[in-house]
């Protein structure tokens, strides 16, 4: 069985290569979702059946997505995007940072990871951008980091994966800089899971976040935030929540089959990716497979899309220090109008600025944008040919 059949929205035959924006769903991510809400939609913590159950899959999925993240179940959070868990860290983070403070964002980050820090703007806080060099095609450097922080410094957010350019930073060097100066390090997991497993403690960051529905999964998100750091961020929270408790940054009731459709996932992951393999393992099978199925397919587009006439691509322009994420213009077309050319031909992409508003200004590209093809190991060859037919105006 392939992997295209995992998959139901793939049947159509429609060629999603918008999987940056989010990602389609395997058959047993629905499967989780229909069975929770057909079996009892109820809500947790009291001791009749349906409660049982509502409580026994969000503490397994705690469970699981810790094994995703790498870290204790205890330090993972659970909330309905990876912008509202930021904004909640955000306003902790207001309480405890003040006039002459310094945060450091990349500036290769989504808004997700950049607005809710501006956001400390008014509390006095300086907000200092780490630039990209753009004439190595967007690369973080980590020397001119370590030139930007300081004892003012109080955190520094960096991308694992630019859902723009598909660049993937050193973030484990950017955490050791950040606390080499006393600082927090926060990474945004969001465009990187999909195509990478996370591991928080290889990298040394402190708090860091990803969205289940670009991994495949629902519209859901999850928060990893160190357990030394927990007691410490003033969170809003119902009083009678202790300080030391993750639930401080989940107010009010969860998405229950929601968290079944993303064991659904993981079940996928680990067992048709991951040969049955339980626990982590089974993850790191599954993203061995996703990597030596999407290493030739980014090679392949890479080369391909420069080779198609008048095109122009960001970003780095060889599959090192990438994912399967392409940015690029065609000259004298809006990208707007080339993505509805797309459309017409069964191939989704994006146009616009994807809400990565700080690379966009620094190329030049506001506020068109560019256009953005991404990749997933369930692409086919069908799909990357039907794009290049496309974007040189051949059915």
């Amino acid at each position: 069985m392939s992997i295209q059949t995992q998959f139901p929205a793939l049947a159509g035959g429609f060629s999603f290569l918008d999987n940056a924006a989010g990602a389609q769903v395997p058959g047993q991510c629905i499967e989780g979702i229909a069975r929770f809400l057909a079996t009892s939609s109820c809500n947790v913590g009291m001791p009749y059946p349906g409660s049982i159950a509502a409580t026994g899959v969000r503490e397994e999925a705690r469970k699981q997505t810790a094994e995703f993240f790498n870290c204790k179940p205890s330090e993972v959070a659970i909330g309905p995007s990876s912008t509202a868990l930021a904004f909640i860290l955000s306003r902790a983070f207001s309480r405890l940072f003040s006039e002459g403070d310094e945060v450091v964002i990349s500036e290769l980050e989504h808004e997700a990871n950049a607005s809710p820090w501006r956001n400390l703007e008014g509390v006095g806080v300086r907000v200092r951008v780490w630039k990209a060099r753009w004439d190595e095609g967007g690369r973080l450097e980590p020397a001119d980091l370590r030139a930007l922080v300081s004892p003012k410094t109080r955190l520094v957010a960096i991308t694992s994966a630019a859902n723009s350019l598909g660049t993937t930073p050193d973030v484990a060097a950017a955490a050791a800089i950040a606390h080499a100066a006393g600082a927090w390090c926060i990474t945004d997991l969001v465009h990187y899971s999909p195509h990478h497993l996370p591991d928080v403690q290889a990298s040394g960051v402190d708090m860091a976040f990803f969205s289940a529905y670009k991994v495949f999964g629902p519209h859901m998100a999850f928060l990893y935030v160190h357990e030394e750091l927990m007691a410490r961020l003033p969170t809003d929270k119902l009083w009678f929540i202790p300080e030391d408790s993750l639930l401080k940054f989940e107010p009010g009731t969860l998405n229950h089959e929601g968290l079944a459709g993303w064991l659904g996932t993981l079940g996928y992951l680990r067992n048709v990716l991951g040969g049955g393999k339980p626990g982590r393992e089974g993850l790191l099978e599954a993203y061995r497979r996703i990597q030596a199925i999407e290493e030739p397919l980014v090679a392949q587009t890479l080369e391909r899309l420069q080779n198609v006439p008048g095109l122009q691509l960001y970003g780095m322009p060889t599959p090192r220090g990438r994912v399967g994420t392409f940015c690029f213009n065609l000259q004298e077309q809006a990208p707007l109008a080339v993505a509805a050319r797309l459309a017409k031909v069964g191939v989704g992409v994006a146009a616009g600025h994807y809400y990565a508003t700080l690379p966009m200004q620094a190329l030049g590209l506001w506020p068109d944008g560019a256009i953005r093809a991404s990749i997933a190991h369930y692409t086919t060859q069908t799909d990357l040919d039907r794009l290049m037919a496309g974007l040189q105006g051949s059915d």
